[in-house]
């Protein structure tokens, strides 16, 4: 059985690039969404294995996205992939509850590796 992934980015060629980089590792898009509303609405009817999440979405809502996921699901597997590499960004998103951060361009091996660990902690 497929691991499932919800990929949240506001650039569709992102979210291409992402789906694609996950699928040679194993893993079934089951939703794209590109703004706050949108992730929290499919997280909750989809309930997916993990989560990528730019923090910087078209509205600015990223880390509100976060936190909601995170009240729907504790237990929810959420990895920040993001061109904005602030610290301080970062570790709100650590402390807000994702698992990791990627920074932007990544390796796609540093992506498929990343989601691996995740579901195995």
């Amino acid at each position: 059985m497929s691991r499932r992934v919800l990929i949240v980015d506001s650039s569709k060629l992102m979210r291409r690039l992402i789906s694609e980089t996950l699928a040679e590792d194993g893993w079934a898009t089951v939703g794209e969404a590109n703004d706050d509303k949108e992730t929290i609405k499919l997280f909750a009817e989809l309930h997916p294995d993990a989560v990528t999440l730019d923090v910087l979405m078209s509205n600015g809502q990223g880390m509100e996205a976060l936190k909601a996921i995170l009240q729907i699901d504790p237990q929810a597997k959420v990895v920040v992939v993001s061109a904005l590499t602030q610290t301080k960004l970062i570790s709100e998103a650590i402390r807000a509850g994702a698992e990791d951060f990627i920074a932007k361009p990544f390796m796609p091996e540093q992506l498929q590796e990343t989601l691996r660990l995740c579901l195995a902690k």
